[in-house]
């Protein structure tokens, strides 16, 4: 008797799976050091800054809650009444099931916060940088992106079907030579590149990219993911810290950084913003966020505006702790900035020093080859507004106890 058809035998070893076997070699060489950085838990939160890990209290230096908005008493609130009233979530994308009022609230408050008419927000940033490039770009369009933007960049790109051109990180004349080449392409070529990156904690040259932009008359998009609430006058991000809002067409980020959330947003000064909803396939297919989500951003970024004290205390952190670990010798990824990565000799010195850390009750993240962007091993901290001066102090003496 014939097997039925939703009961066939296994397929034949090999295949499909075979692309898994240097991935399970990766696994196990980490298993076997007894150091797995993708396994850690947090077993209970105590603070905002501090957590129960493998049993102990341990400070939180690589959250990337830049200004500590997890546990803010308004913005949890906001939360629970939008829950009270809308429910847990919207059980559908806003094209299939409709837009709730407070998508509607949060796209209005973007745009005030950014001084600009057009805004549109997505479920995660990932989605934003995804969903934003592919309704822009189509086949044919050139990108050119830079070499360490973030992998969400890069797939947006790709989804795309553009041309995509990689120029070499932060270098304004590589990007040039490339819109050169291009000749009357480069007039509608797309510049990509972020304000802070999150690795290794440097900063994008974007007045030099406006002017390479101006020459071309080609359009730029700016990431702000990580720069969000930590530079600019109004907590926007870099490309305002280094006014150059006439020259960005588009400015994409997340609620998960600065805004303690979950989802994420573009904004822009072209109407064209408004048809993006009808073209990008990641807005129109996945579930728009949660009514307590979009309160809990709201209120953020109120708190934003109304609370410099929370930009201070991020800078006053990010000075103390940078400061501290030079101090102590060590060779740092960039300029003091709210991302503080300590380079090391190699990969099982980054191990060993992670492991170490976290026995000593410090949480950082680990990043190693292929992860990093320059193919180095380093240990990355994220400060926030919330750490306290002795919690930076304990985060330095662990270090130099290695």
């Amino acid at each position: 008797m014939n097997q039925p058809e939703s009961q066939s035998a296994p397929a034949a070893p090999g295949g499909l799976m075979d692309k898994f076997a240097p991935v399970a070699a990766m696994r196990a060489g980490i298993e076997a050091t007894g150091i797995d950085p993708t396994g850690v838990v947090i077993e209970h939160m105590l603070s905002t800054t501090e957590a129960i890990v493998e049993g102990r209290p341990t400070i939180l230096a690589g959250t990337n809650n830049y200004l500590g908005m997890t546990f803010n008493p308004a913005c949890i609130a906001a939360g629970q009444q939008a829950m009270a009233e809308f429910g847990t979530g919207t059980t559908g994308s806003r094209m299939a099931n409709g837009t709730f009022a407070g998508h509607t609230d949060l796209e209005a408050a973007l745009a005030e916060f950014f001084g600009l008419p057009y805004a549109m927000v997505f479920s995660t940033g990932y989605a934003a940088n995804l969903g934003t490039l592919a309704a822009l770009l189509n086949p044919g369009d050139a990108v050119l992106l830079d070499g360490d933007a973030h992998a969400s960049l890069y797939d947006g790109c790709r989804m795309s079907g553009a041309q995509i051109f990689r120029f070499k990180h932060n270098d304004p004349e590589s990007l040039d030579k490339r819109l050169t080449r291009l000749g009357e392409q480069a007039k509608r070529a797309l510049i990509v590149v972020e304000g802070l990156y999150s690795v290794l904690g440097d900063l994008a040259p974007l007045r030099e990219f406006a002017e390479i932009k101006r020459k071309h008359g080609a359009w730029l998009l700016v990431d702000e993911a990580h720069s969000l609430g930590a530079y600019g006058q109004h907590g926007r991000g870099l490309y305002e810290e280094l006014a150059i809002e006439a020259d960005t067409d588009f400015v994409v980020g997340t609620f998960s950084k600065s805004l303690g959330a979950m989802g994420g947003f573009c904004v822009s000064p072209h109407p064209e913003l408004k048809l993006f909803r009808y073209t990008s396939r990641p807005f129109i297919f996945t579930a728009s966020p949660s009514p307590a989500t979009v309160a809990t951003v709201r209120e953020a970024l109120n708190q934003i505006q109304t609370r410099p004290e929370l930009k201070h205390n991020l800078w006053r952190n990010a000075q103390h702790l940078h400061g501290g670990l030079g101090a102590l010798g060590l060779t740092l990824g960039a300029p003091p900035s709210p991302v503080v990565a300590v380079r090391c000799t190699d990969r099982d010195q980054a191990f060993a020093r992670w492991r170490k850390l976290l026995e000593t009750g410090v949480y950082c993240n680990l990043m190693a080859p292929p992860a990093s962007p320059d193919g180095s091993s380093l240990l990355r901290l994220s400060v926030s507004a919330a750490h306290t001066p002795e919690q930076i102090d304990r985060v330095i003496a662990a270090f130099a106890a290695l």
